[in-house]
C-alpha cells in the first residue's frame, strides 16, 4: 500500500518551524518595543526603580532579616538611596561645574595642538569647531531627553519622574515577598514555577549588574582620580566624576572619559604627563577587565563584549541616552530567562534521555 510523500523534506519543514517561530518573537519583541516607547512616560519609572530596587534589595533584606517591618525597612531604604543618589550627584555636578570651563579650555587647546603640529584643517577655526561642538551636545541631549518631555520642561519632567521611580521603588521592595504569589496568579496553568524562576533570575541578574557596576564605577573613578592628581593634572575630581558617571555605559562610557582625561592632560600638562595619563587610564581599564569584573560579576550573567556593543547601539537606536543605561541590565535580564528556559529544557528532557 502506498503511503503520501510529504510535500517538503523533513529539513525544509523544520526550517520553516524554525522561523515561523524566529518571526513569531521577533514580532513580540518588536511590539513590545513598541510600547514601551509609545507608553515610556509610565515604563521609564518603572525601569528605574526596579534598577534601584535590584541595587538596594540586599540592604533591605538585611533589616527585614532583623526584625525590622517590612514597610518601615523600605520606608529607611529609599531615604538611604534619596541620601546616596542625591550626594553622589551634588559631589558630581559640583565637581563638573567647578572644572567644565577649565576641561573645555583644556579640550579647545588640545584641538589647536593638533591643528598647529599636524598640519590638520589648518583653515580651521577651533572655536568655530567648539561652537558646533556644543551645538551637537545640545542637540543630541535634546533628542535623547525629547521623548521625556511630553510637552512639560525638562526639570519638572525629571522631577516627577524621580518621585514616582522613589515611590515605585517603595512599593517594590515592601511586598517584593509577593512576588512569587503573582507570578503563579498570573501564569497559565502549570507554569507558575517556572514563570517564578524566570522572574528571580532575570532580577538575580539585574541585580548583580547594578551592584557590580557601582562598586567598580566607585573603583575606577578613584584611581583614576589619584593618578589624575598625583600627575597634576587639572580639573581632576571632575574627570574622575565622568569616569564615574561613564562607568555604567560599559565601554563606549570608559573609553570617551578616559579620552577626555588624557587630552586634558595634553593640553595643560604636555606630552610626556599625557603618555603617563593614558598609562593611568589603560592601567584601570586592565585592572577592571582581568580582576574586577571576572571577580565582582563573577555570579551574574556574562555578556560577550559584542553583544554589549549590540545592545548599547539598539538602546541608543530606541530611546537616546537613557536607552543606553538601559540597554546593558535588560540584555542581562533577558540572559537570565533564557537561562532558566534552557535549564528548565534540559531537566524536563533529562528523563527521556536515560
Amino acid at each position: 500500500m502506498q503511503t503520501d510523500k510529504p510535500l517538503l523534506p523533513d529539513a525544509a519543514r523544520r526550517t520553516a518551524a524554525w522561523c515561523g517561530v524566529v518571526l513569531l518573537v521577533a514580532g513580540v519583541g518588536a511590539v513590545a518595543i513598541w510600547l514601551c516607547v509609545a507608553l515610556k512616560t509610565a515604563v521609564t519609572p518603572v525601569l528605574l526603580a526596579l534598577l534601584g530596587t535590584a541595587l538596594l534589595g540586599p540592604v533591605h533584606r538585611r533589616l527585614t532579616g532583623r526584625g525590622v517591618k517590612r514597610s518601615i525597612a523600605a520606608g529607611l531604604t529609599c531615604v538611604l538611596l534619596v541620601a546616596v543618589v542625591g550626594g553622589a550627584g551634588y559631589i558630581v555636578v559640583t565637581a563638573l561645574i567647578d572644572s567644565g570651563d577649565q576641561i573645555v579650555r583644556s579640550l579647545k587647546d588640545t584641538a589647536r595642538w593638533f591643528v598647529d603640529h599636524f598640519g590638520i584643517g589648518k583653515n580651521t577655526d577651533v572655536d568655530d569647531l567648539v561652537a558646533r561642538g556644543q551645538k551637537l551636545i545640545e542637540k543630541f541631549g535634546a533628542s535623547a531627553a525629547g521623548g521625556l518631555l511630553s510637552g512639560l520642561s525638562l526639570i519638572g519632567t525629571l522631577i516627577a519622574t524621580s518621585v514616582l521611580a522613589l515611590l515605585l521603588t517603595f512599593f517594590f521592595l515592601r511586598d517584593s515577598d509577593r512576588a512569587g504569589d503573582l507570578a503563579h496568579a498570573i501564569a497559565p496553568r502549570g507554569t507558575g514555577d517556572l514563570v517564578e524562576a524566570m522572574g528571580r533570575r532575570a532580577f538575580e541578574a539585574v541585580e548583580g549588574f547594578m551592584r557590580g557596576t557601582t562598586f567598580i564605577a566607585l573603583i575606577d573613578a578613584v584611581c583614576i582620580t589619584v593618578g589624575l592628581l598625583v600627575l597634576r593634572v587639572p580639573g581632576a575630581v571632575g574627570l574622575g566624576a565622568l569616569v564615574f558617571v561613564g562607568a555604567y555605559i560599559p565601554y563606549l562610557g570608559a573609553f570617551a572619559s578616559g579620552a577626555v582625561a588624557v587630552l586634558v592632560a595634553l593640553a595643560d600638562r604636555g606630552f610626556v604627563i599625557a603618555l603617563w595619563a593614558l598609562g593611568v587610564v589603560l592601567a584601570v581599564q586592565v585592572l577592571e577587565g582581568h580582576v574586577l569584573q571576572p571577580m565582582i560579576q563573577s555570579r551574574t550573567v556574562q555578556m560577550h563584549p559584542a553583544m554589549i556593543m549590540i545592545a548599547l547601539t539598539a538602546g541608543a537606536s530606541v530611546a537616546g541616552l537613557l536607552g543606553m543605561l538601559l540597554a546593558v541590565p535588560v540584555c542581562a535580564a533577558a540572559f537570565g530567562i533564557l537561562g532558566e528556559l534552557r535549564a528548565g529544557y534540559r531537566g524536563a528532557a533529562a528523563p527521556d534521555g536515560e
